[in-house]
């Protein structure tokens, strides 16, 4: 090998890698040790060759060359994958070269044991038969993965203790085989150990199409195989569009204790001169050796797959055991198995599952079910009637291999977690559950959550003489006592500063109606001004999304609704739910008049001064504030949280035309805080034809508490009643 040209070609692999936008992300690279290591890595893409011996150079600082399949070596693809350092799998020395380098401390080896793409991603385990292990679906049957990599391991540790035992017993071998090595000194050899890494690459999203690279292909190339294009569309569409790239790298397997036996310490200690390509007696120990390691480095790679929405989503579809859905119940399941199942199960997640799912049950604002089920029609694996999904594809259906990825990546996904057998029992066990049971089951999770998760707050950030007591930031569930209005529940939604307890007294005056309330705690509130210091506005949108799913799930019509910042957060939620039955807004904020509020930009400017200037101590993080309540909101306001108050009623504002649903307005005309004008204009900007306006002349803020709240109570009682009215 030429190091000066391993290292040009690398700096001209890095060059290319920046004008790509795949995102690859590593973990697990603090346990890859230093010395000779093999890295044992799943094969989908072509690139992997290129890409793959490049960034862990850049993790390790090692030479990373690389076994490569004997197609790839023509013309200037062939070049080219020489001066990186790798190695045709037709070399006839390459098993020589590679015990060398890797004796030698010279290189590292990163190979890929399925032995070629697996393009489909289907593994078989085939545990508990005669045969035993992994089975790898492939154009020329099936195989299981090739035992190379685990045979080079051991070979290489062979020679290394042969060469140790030799330099006592027989310094003449010792020199033989020294020379054969080509091995300078011998003290780093001896010192060096051989270790199996195992490696796995998980691609998300899988989406093939018509791409740049395939055109320019076409065009210059001009009639290429369909084999080609095939992969020029996959790799392209991924490289081009950012796709996530997770490579996660497993504990290292040390290949020299395997070398313990009989035979094979007989074979290693011998005096007679042994030649690289000569039969040993211990050669079918070896062979049976080589087998147990590369079935235990196979079973690591696969169980190190980073699980992702697609992975569930299709094996959801999979498992339903009718070929139709309602497309809500479809969903309830995918937040089921994206929580619920991923909760206590030790498996890599992608980064987007370690965020709340509740999501999937409102708007799916982040398009994890609208594009994989828009894939799948795309796909013809499934199609739309009317609210439901009709399931055209029989996972099991023979597909052509080479064609897969873009014919239908979404039984590559259901394809790739079936080695994680406990996982594929939970979401088997999921799609075939009763949906009330299902629906049961959410409603408790998410009612048990919001509990544990004040709990867990309350202890971590409770201040002793300034927090409030727990019963006034709890979340807390009215059930209602009169018939017919059990049907209809209502989302109450408390304000900035404050907790649940400051809505409790219209909560309990519409339960005595006989509707259904439910009041959650907004993340970061109840607990202390430090807790919101660290809250973000969508963490509110979230804690709303919950109440409502809740309520969801147990009554036929929801209606939200909720005051100042409350307000602003129901109608946020009413302009992404299709499904409300009415919202409700009192004194809901769109530009705030309190003191703090108008000084935020010049405190922030502030705290971003004495940021640079590495000035703690000068930071202003809090402004003191003279609530109406001082027994339920706080009394120091966090100018992160007004900030956060900031964004949120700026992506609220261009949201109010979508909102179509019955909605209530209330405003205090001499409030304080909230500007009566930009209550109007809310009201103005809604885009439901079936909305009210009530103006009160009071001089407070807080109009639901206290003197005169009863008129404000009547009016949403009488607001309710006209839905449920409608309702019957």
């Amino acid at each position: 090998m030429n190091p000066y040209a391993y290292k040009t070609v690398g700096v001209a692999v890095k060059a290319l890698s920046n004008l790509l936008r795949a995102n690859i992300r590593t973990y697990g690279e603090e346990d890859i040790p230093k010395g000779s290591v093999i890295f044992a890595v799943n094969h989908f893409t072509r690139m992997e060759t290129f890409f793959i011996p490049y960034y862990i150079n850049r993790l390790t600082r090692m030479t990373i060359w690389a076994l490569a399949d004997h197609s790839l070596f023509t013309g200037g693809l062939g070049n080219l994958l020489n001066q990186l350092g790798a190695v045709s799998t037709k070399n006839p020395d390459r098993d020589q070269l590679m015990v060398k380098s890797l004796l030698t401390g010279e290189a590292s080896w990163v190979i890929f044991p399925e032995g070629r793409m697996v393009k489909n991603k289907k593994i078989f385990d085939n545990k508990g038969t005669k045969k035993g292990g992994f089975m790898i679906e492939s154009p020329d049957g099936r195989h299981p993965p090739h035992s190379g990599t685990a045979t080079l391991a051991l070979r290489t540790e062979f020679y290394r203790e042969r060469l140790r035992q030799m330099l006592e017993k027989s310094p003449e071998e010792a020199a033989r085989l020294q020379k054969l090595f080509q091995i300078q000194q011998i003290e780093p050899v001896l010192n060096h150990e051989t270790v199996i890494v195992p490696v796995n690459l998980t691609y998300y999203p899988i989406r093939a199409k018509e791409n740049m690279l395939s055109r320019i292909t076409e065009l210059f190339v001009g009639d290429i195989s369909g084999r080609m294009l095939e992969e020029i569309m996959t790799e392209g569409t991924m490289l081009l569009s950012g796709v996530d790239v997770d490579m996660r790298f497993g504990k290292p397997i040390r290949v020299a204790p395997y070398l313990k036996s009989e035979s094979i310490q007989k074979d290693i200690s011998s005096p007679t001169e042994i030649n690289f390509d000569d039969t040993i007696s211990s050669i079918s120990m070896m062979r049976k050796t080589a087998q147990r390691i590369m079935e235990r480095y196979m079973s690591v790679i696969y169980h190190l797959t980073t699980v992702n929405h697609d992975h569930i989503f299709a094996s959801l579809l999979k498992y339903i055991p009718q070929n139709k859905i309602h497309e809500q119940e479809f969903r309830q399941r995918a937040f089921y198995a994206t929580t619920l199942c991923l909760e206590c199960m030790n498996f890599f997640r992608h980064d987007s599952l370690m965020r709340n799912q509740i999501n999937l049950l409102t708007d799916d604002r982040y398009n994890k079910i609208n594009n994989f089920i828009n894939l799948a029609i795309e796909k013809k694996v499934i199609r739309r009637e009317d609210d439901s999904l009709i399931i055209d594809s029989d996972f099991s259906e023979e597909s052509d291999f080479h064609r897969i990825r873009v014919d239908n990546p979404v039984v590559v996904s259901a394809n790739e977690i079936e080695p994680l057998t406990q996982l594929q029992e939970k979401l088997r066990n999921v799609a075939l559950e009763h949906n009330l049971r299902i629906k049961y089951k959410i409603k408790e999770y998410l009612i048990k959550k919001a509990r544990f998760d004040f709990e867990k707050d309350y202890a971590n950030f409770a201040i002793a003489e300034e927090s409030k007591a727990k019963d006034v930031g709890a979340p807390f569930f009215i059930r209602g006592n009169r018939g017919s209005k059990k049907d209809i529940g209502v989302v109450l939604v408390h304000g900035y500063l404050a907790a649940p307890l400051e809505v409790r007294a219209l909560a309990e005056y519409l339960g005595e109606l006989g509707y259904r309330i439910y009041v959650p705690r907004l993340k970061g509130h109840g607990t202390s001004p430090e807790d919101l210091a660290t809250s973000k506005y969508m963490e509110w949108v979230a804690s709303v999304e919950e109440g409502y799913v809740i309520m969801d799930e147990v009554c036929k019509k929801v209606v939200v609704g909720g005051f100042s910042t409350g307000a602003g957060l129901a109608l946020d939620l009413a302009a992404r739910v299709s499904n409300l039955a009415g919202v409700f807004a009192i004194s809901p904020p769109l530009k705030l008049q309190d003191f703090s509020a108008r000084f935020v930009p010049a405190v922030n400017l502030w705290n971003n001064l004495m940021r640079k200037l590495n000035v703690g101590a000068a930071k202003k993080e809090f402004v003191e504030n003279h609530p109406e309540n001082p027994h339920i909101n706080y009394v120091r306001n966090p100018i992160s949280g007004i900030i956060e108050l900031d964004r949120l009623m700026d992506q609220v504002e261009p949201k109010l035309t979508k909102i179509s649903v019955p909605a209530l307005v209330v405003q205090s005309l001499g409030d304080p805080v909230v500007n009566p004008d930009g209550s109007l204009k809310i009201f103005e900007k809604l885009g439901t034809k079936d909305k009210e306006y009530l103006m009160v002349n009071y001089d407070r803020h807080g109009i639901i508490n206290g003197e005169h709240s009863q008129r404000v109570f009547h009016a949403v009682g009488e607001f309710l009643a006209r839905i449920s009215h409608k309702e019957n």
